[in-house]
């Protein structure tokens, strides 16, 4: 049987940069390609929570995520086609992101990964 190293890293942040970390690990390990704007703006709405599409929009331009409403609603609509955000609703369209990538926004977050790379 192999040796198995452990690495150990304890790391205090902010819940932001803890949601940016839960879904660059998610994409990672899924082949999903994203910028950092887009982890912005899914970290942005992660932070958020289910919010109306236009509302969004114009909040992740006022947060300098975007420069622009319809640049926001391009990344968002990359995201939906990429699987990250869920989108509700016919008219007035409400998005979150997907509960594929689990994250977790509540309280004091503790993240315990366990990877075994063979």
């Amino acid at each position: 049987m192999a040796e198995v190293t452990k690495i150990t890293k304890k790391i205090r942040t902010s819940l932001d940069k803890t949601l940016k970390y839960q879904i660059l690990t998610y994409c990672f390990f899924n082949d999903i390609q994203i910028s950092n704007a887009d982890l912005n703006c899914l970290a942005l709405l992660g932070l958020l929570g289910e919010h109306e599409l236009t509302d969004f929009c114009k909040i992740a331009v006022t947060n300098d995520v975007f420069k622009s409403p319809q640049s926001a609603r391009n990344a968002v609509n990359k995201a939906t086609k990429k699987g990250l955000i869920s989108k509700n609703g016919n008219s007035k369209k409400s998005i979150l992101l997907s509960k594929k990538i689990q994250t977790s926004k509540e309280g004091v977050v503790l993240l315990d990964f366990k990877i075994l790379g063979e």
